[in-house]
């Protein structure tokens, strides 16, 4: 995976479902510092739309890519301000 970011953060919310793994990815996203990456890890297939959703509607955020795996679906969010 040759990836232009380098992941500060792990977030694992999987088990969780709607809304839960949004909620707490902008909860660890408030944490970090700008330029930071947060990965979030989440078994819930409708993570890929809602972080997605989520990060376009919101000031300070970048979706930077999302990975669909066997069982986890992984998301990348960069703090941008």
């Amino acid at each position: 995976m040759s990836a232009d970011y380098d992941i500060t953060e792990t977030l694992d919310v999987k088990g969780a479902s709607c809304p839960m793994p949004v909620v707490k990815t902008k909860s660890a996203i408030d944490d970090l510092a700008e330029g930071e990456v947060l990965e979030v890890l989440a078994t819930d297939s409708g993570s890929m739309s809602d972080i997605d959703g989520w990060a376009s509607g919101t000031a300070g955020v970048e979706l930077v890519d999302q990975q669909e795996g066997d069982d986890v679906y992984k998301h990348y969010v960069r703090k941008t301000e």
